[in-house]
């Protein structure tokens, strides 16, 4: 069966995504060695651009996934701080994600229209997010700050295509958005580091895990059993 993805089309995406996160590590070297200090304030707003590697993963047997894909996430950053030296808030915002990978759909499981014979499905998923995560921050003898969060996040579907092979024909963008759940829901854990770009400017830098809890695909569409997302995100990020 022809490939909707090339096998060398995900390993480059990791790479870029590698490259983004040695290159963003090394400026901070180069930055100040002390935070601005900004306490007394209530919160701070920030915009953030997170590159990173999206699986679906099957929980049933008769799919499998040929492929992830590469994850994009870019929206507002907003912490809402429990005390004054800023060291605990509530971390949230607003984010659109892009997301998906390709998976394999024994015969009989899948969309009614392609199901008739064993077929590949390029998922290309888009959601509005909304996270909301303790933040733990603190500061180092060098002057940058470590963060910690952990938390959960919710959001709607507002676009799924798919491109189909099923048995020797292509069906390309196929409207999937009827056939998701209209819900997600799942789980933010991560870490990283902030650091000074100009008096008023602070950039951070860190690694993101989020996983899905809640089925992707409507069951009584696709008869694939619990389909999950597991997405692995550099968080590239100013506040202002």
């Amino acid at each position: 069966m022809v490939k909707i993805l090339h096998n060398n089309l995900f390993p480059k995406s990791l790479l870029l995504v590698c490259s983004l996160l040695i290159f963003s590590a090394a400026q901070a070297q180069t930055l100040s060695s002390s935070l601005s200090e900004k306490t007394g304030r209530k919160m701070r707003l920030g915009f953030k651009l997170d590159p990173g590697a999206s699986f679906l993963k099957a929980q049933d047997n008769g799919v499998e996934r040929n492929s992830g894909r590469f994850y994009f996430s870019y929206g507002i950053l907003a912490d809402f701080f429990l005390d004054e030296t800023g060291n605990y808030a509530i971390g949230s915002g607003l984010q659109i994600s892009h997301m998906g990978s390709v998976m394999q759909y024994n015969t009989g499981i899948g969309l009614d229209d392609y199901n008739a014979a064993a077929s590949e499905y390029d998922i290309r998923l888009q959601y509005i997010e909304v996270p909301v995560t303790l933040k733990l921050r603190t500061d180092t003898d060098q002057g940058l700050g470590i963060w910690g969060q952990f938390g959960g996040f919710t959001g709607i579907p507002i676009r799924a295509r798919a491109n189909v092979i099923s048995g020797q024909e292509k069906y390309n963008k196929v409207n999937i958005f009827k056939d998701i759940n209209p819900l997600t829901a799942g789980l933010i854990l991560g870490g990283g580091i902030e650091y000074p770009l100009t008096e008023t400017l602070t950039g951070t830098l860190g690694i993101i895990y989020q996983n899905n809890f809640i089925d992707v695909t409507r069951n009584s569409k696709w008869d694939d059993g619990r389909i999950n997302t597991n997405n692995f995100v550099v968080r590239l990020g100013v506040y202002f």
